[in-house]
Formats: structure tokens, sequence, C-alpha cells
């Protein structure tokens, strides 16, 4: 090689430091900053959410075709998910692979007491900033027709399994929350693997979109759309929504970032000593 001649560094990270950089980027939240400010991303990773929940909806009102609806539902939401990792806001269901991760790197109790603290904040945050999201439009804005079908029809299909009944059906819920946070985990590791925007942004959107065409269950995807269709047409009520949605949704992103994304990478990519 010549003198002159640089070698380009990668575009990426290789998979192998993934979980390192998870590790690294969860304890500048655990350590670095304080309480209020974690809470305050918390707010505003449920408000990017919630804002992408909307963009779906608005995308794909009116579109009779399946697919390319389903597509651009998907599109919505990953502009939402996207806004998070750039602005590095906090969303509870990335924080479902970083902080398993970050306790599998280094089990301290440190490390685990604020995983939990954070795990918290995340989830109550989120929640906040959907709420902020929903009232906001609520005193704002005013929906087509178009648009109120189609979210009448999203929020049934998240309301599936409550119209079914039985604790079989409140547990496929959540099994569907493991599938999803399994996806949306995989979209935090591509999202951290990448180092361009446009690599982040094409492997977020893909598996995004399958999330949502899959209808998985999302606890902050959820949170915005269930605070959206409260805002427009005031259904199906949070108590119900909170029950057979969002707390089950809950339980399996949990499992599923931890046992399906944060366990077999460190597991499988970790050096052995």
């Amino acid at each position: 090689m010549k003198p002159e001649e640089k070698v380009q560094a990668p575009s990426y990270l290789s998979p192998e430091y993934v979980i390192r950089s998870m590790y690294d980027h969860s304890t500048r939240f655990i350590f670095d900053l304080s309480p209020p400010k974690v809470f305050v991303l918390s707010i505003m990773g449920g408000c990017f959410v919630s804002l992408g929940a909307l963009l779906s909806v608005l995308l794909a009102a009116g579109v009779t075709t399946v697919g390319p609806a389903k597509l651009l539902e998907g599109l919505g939401y990953s502009s939402g998910f996207f806004f998070v990792i750039l602005t590095h806001s906090v969303l509870f269901t990335e924080a479902n692979v970083l902080l398993p991760a970050s306790i599998l790197h280094n089990p301290s109790p440190k490390i685990i007491n604020g995983a939990l603290r954070m795990w918290v904040k995340a989830w109550v945050g989120n929640f906040l900033g959907a709420l902020i999201v929903g009232w906001l439009i609520h005193n704002s804005q005013e929906y087509a027709e178009d648009v109120r079908v189609l979210l009448r029809e999203l929020i049934s299909e998240k309301m599936r399994y409550y119209k079914l009944g039985g604790f079989d059906n409140w547990l496929k819920v959540v099994l569907s929350g493991i599938l999803g946070n399994w996806i949306v985990g995989m979209a935090a590791f591509f999202g951290m693997m990448c180092k361009t925007v446009v690599g982040k942004f094409v492997p977020i959107f893909l598996a995004v979109t399958l999330f949502t065409a899959a209808n998985f269950q999302h606890t902050a995807a959820s949170m915005g759309l269930f605070s959206i269709s409260m805002a427009v047409d005031n259904e199906p009520g949070w108590i119900v929504a909170l029950i057979w949605n969002i707390l089950p949704a809950t339980i399996g992103n949990i499992i599923g970032g931890a046992c399906f994304v944060a366990l077999p990478f460190w597991y499988a990519l970790s050096k052995k000593r």
C-alpha cells in the first residue's frame, strides 16, 4: 500500500462489539445523567414514538391495498423510533435490550440497581410522553374520517384478545410482546451497529415495518396509539388498554429484549476467557 493511501474506516461496528457498546451507552444513563434528566429523555422518547404512531395512521389512511398500507405504517413508526435513536432519548423497549446487556456484561449491584430504576423511569416517562401528545392532539387537531376509520381498525386489532377474553388470550399478548421486542430489539441492535444516519435508518425501517405489519405488541408504540385514539375517539379506555395490552406487552417486551437479543448475542459473541 502506498504511503499516501488511507484505509477507510468501516461504516458499521462489528457485532461482537455491539454488546460492549450497549453497556457503555446504558451506563451513561445510569451513572452520568441525573434521574430528572433521564426522566425527561424518557418523556421525549414517549413523545417521539407517539408522533410516529400518528404519522403511521396519517400515511396509511385511505390506502386500501394491504401491502402498501402496512409499508406506510411501518415508515411512520420507524420515523418515531429513528428520532429516539438519533436524539439518545430513552425508550422502554430499547432499554429491554440495553439494560440486560449491561447486566450481563457487568453484573455488579450498582449496575443491577441502576438498571432497575432506569426501567421504571423509561416506562413511566414513555407513558407520560404519550399522554402529552394525546392531550395536544385532542386540543389542537381534527382529522378526516378516513384517518378515524383506520385508527379504529388498528385499535380493534390491538384489543382483539380482550374481545376473545380469558387468561389464555391474555397470555397471547405476552407472547406477542416477546416477538415485538425481539424485532424492535434488533432494530436497537442495528442502530447501535451502524455509524451513518442512512445506515441506521435502513435496518431500523425494515425491522419496525416487520413488527408493525405482523401486529406484534410493543409497549411504547401501543401507548402512543392508544393515546391518539383516546384523543380522537375516546376509545377503548385506559383501564382496558392497560390490562389487556400495555401491561402484558410490557412483560413480553422485557422477556423478548433480554432473552432473544441481549442474552444470545452476549453468549455467542463475547470472548472466551
